[in-house]
Order: C-alpha cells, then sequence, then structure tokens
C-alpha cells in the first residue's frame, strides 16, 4: 500500500521581533492584557517591500527540499495555502513555481485559511496514493502585518497574528509504519462572517515578488478609501473572538477523535498533537478536555503568534528540529479557522 511521508520540512520567519511592550506604543494595551487573552509574548513581522508571502513560502521551501534529499527541479506539484498572497491572482503557487525556477509543473492554490495546511496536506496525500506525483512540495505562507489596524480599534484582532512560512516535500513509501495515515476535512459556513475579510482590494500595492518594481506605497495601500469604508470597517480583519473560541474547543477535539478512532488508537498513543495556533487558551483547553499530557501538545504561540495557515507546519518544524519527534512517533495536526473549516491529519513520522 501506498503512503504519502513527509520527507523533508523547512520553516522561514522574518527577523523583525515585536513584543507586547513595542505594541503598548501604538494601541492602548498592556503586556499583561495580550499574554492573560491569548498567552502571546512576541511575533514577527514581515520587513515590507522585502519579506513577501511567496518570498517567506521559498525560503521555507529550500530547507524542507534540501532536507529531503533533492532538488526543486524534481518537484513536480506545487500546494500553496494562505489567506495572504502576493496579488489578488495570480496565486502563490505559480510564484513560487517562477522563482524558484522550477519546470512547467501544476500549482495549486489553497484557500482555507487557519485550516490550509490540513487542507493541503490531504490533497497532495491524495495524489501520491494515486501514484499522481512523486515529489510534492506543500508551502504555507502568511504575512498579515501589512494590513492589520495597528490603533487601540483594532487591538483585538492586531496583537494575535503575526507573520511566517513552513514547507514539507511529500514523497511515496511502501513501508505501513510511515507516513499520513488518514486526513478529515469538515466546514460549516453558517457562521462564516464571524471571522472573515470582506474587502480584499485592501491589500493592493504592497509586494515586490513581480518582476516589475512595486508601485510607490500610498495610505491605505493605494486604495481609493471611501467614508463608507471607513465607517464600516471594512478595511480590516474582522472576528467575534468568543464565538470563534466556542466553536473551536468543540469541533478540534471532534476531528482530532476522528482520527484516532479511525485508525483505531487512543490519545494515549499520540506522541505529539500539534495544534493550530490560533490562541494559547484554546489549545489549553483542547488538551485538558482530551487528557494530554503537556509532553503531548506543542505550543509556540508565546513567541510566534497566530501565523494562521503556517502555524502548524512552522510548529512541526520547531518540534522536529528541537529533537521533540523521532522516527515511528505518532503525531496528530489539527486546525480550525475561518469559514469554518477544520481538520486533522495522523501521521506516523
Amino acid at each position: 500500500m501506498i503512503r504519502s511521508k513527509i520527507a523533508g520540512i523547512g520553516m522561514y520567519l522574518p527577523e523583525n521581533v515585536v513584543t507586547n511592550d513595542d505594541l503598548t506604543k501604538v494601541m492602548d494595551t498592556t503586556d499583561e492584557w495580550i499574554i492573560e487573552r491569548t498567552g502571546i509574548k512576541e511575533r514577527r513581522f514581515a520587513t515590507r517591500y522585502k519579506d513577501t508571502t511567496t518570498t517567506m513560502g521559498v525560503e521555507a521551501a529550500k530547507i524542507a527540499i534540501e532536507r529531503a534529499g533533492i532538488s526543486s527541479q524534481d518537484i513536480d506539484f506545487i500546494i500553496f495555502a494562505t489567506l495572504s498572497p502576493d496579488y489578488f491572482f495570480p496565486g502563490c503557487g505559480v510564484l513560487t513555481q517562477r522563482m524558484m525556477n522550477m519546470k512547467e509543473i501544476a500549482a495549486l492554490d489553497i484557500r482555507n485559511q487557519c485550516s490550509g495546511f490540513v487542507y493541503g496536506l490531504s490533497v497532495a496525500d491524495q495524489f501520491i496514493k494515486t501514484g499522481m506525483y512523486k515529489n510534492i512540495l506543500l508551502i504555507a505562507s502568511e504575512t498579515h502585518s501589512y494590513a492589520l489596524d495597528f490603533s487601540t480599534r483594532g487591538r483585538n484582532i492586531s496583537v494575535i497574528f503575526g507573520d511566517g512560512a513552513g514547507a514539507v516535500v511529500l514523497q511515496p513509501t511502501m513501508k505501513n509504519d510511515q507516513g499520513v495515515l488518514s486526513t478529515h476535512l469538515h466546514s460549516d459556513g453558517s457562521d462564516a462572517e464571524l471571522l472573515s475579510m470582506m474587502n480584499p482590494g485592501f491589500h493592493a500595492g504592497r509586494f515586490v515578488s513581480a518582476k516589475k518594481p512595486p508601485v510607490p506605497e500610498k495610505p491605505y495601500g493605494g486604495l481609493f478609501i471611501t467614508e463608507d469604508l471607513l465607517a464600516k470597517e471594512d478595511l480590516y480583519p474582522y472576528m467575534d473572538g468568543p464565538a470563534v473560541f466556542k466553536k473551536a474547543v468543540i469541533k478540534l477535539p471532534e476531528v482530532i477523535m476522528e482520527a484516532l478512532n479511525q485508525n483505531q488508537l487512543k490519545t494515549s498513543d499520540l506522541k505529539m498533537l500539534i495544534p493550530h495556533q490560533a490562541n494559547l487558551r484554546i489549545s489549553q483547553y483542547v488538551q485538558q478536555k482530551m487528557g494530554l499530557s503537556d509532553e503531548q501538545v506543542y505550543n509556540n504561540i508565546q513567541k510566534i503568534g497566530n501565523t494562521t495557515a503556517a502555524s502548524v507546519p512552522i510548529a512541526l518544524c520547531e518540534a522536529w528540529e528541537d529533537g521533540k519527534i523521532q522516527d515511528g512517533d505518532l503525531i496528530c495536526l489539527a486546525a480550525f479557522g475561518s469559514g469554518f473549516t477544520w481538520g486533522s491529519a495522523l501521521l506516523r513520522w
């Protein structure tokens, strides 16, 4: 039986470290207020006209490809998950193909926000199992900081998010004790607007991955800003935090148990649960509800913030680099976010 395995993994974090104290200089907040509500102490922000969603993804991809023992020319399919693409279109997948001088291979963009990496992993898994592709590059990358409201009005959202990228190379394996065991995907759009950004044009003119120089930076990204847009505050992401929290702490344990039950395994069999780094309080609630030990759950939101689609692969890469994941370990990845969409993946490392 063909399974898909993670043959290489990499991550990239921008160099700018932004602490909670830094944010107190531009909005009415405190270090204690942010930590109490999110668990976050610091996060990374991209450098404008240097870091983009694509360039960060490419840097993570280079590491993953090298660790897989292949070259960029061996990649036969790209999957790119992000909610903050360089352009509204085309997607970051083709920009990655161009930037890495790859062959004329297929490129697919995933728009499932926080669960984007898990969705992308499921898609890649199916292509590997059918034998259609042999070396799939899956990237999740986010640049939030260019489009957040750094004022007291926007603090409930702006203190949460950070920038960064993670990537993996997936390959086929015939080993029964290795690779992706199963993936489980869900959605419910009935409350889609509770976590949303309804004016994607706000991101215009901020990136550098084009061959031509970027347009000069203008207020609000160079858009024609109307009083109506400002009044409605539609220019920035919106989140009903309590509603998202209530849904997440129900659906995450459900989808984790779905994966374990399908494979006739128990929570005690898990070496590591790597949840989407949305909020430390959500991860702690899920951990307590499922009876998992501190050693069984990996969190890095304290120093990186919420990097949405990129949070799972970044955390997975960190855990592996720190020696917390060894060959043969049972790992569960789980995410919940805007849409709402959620999912899990169970794999044997």
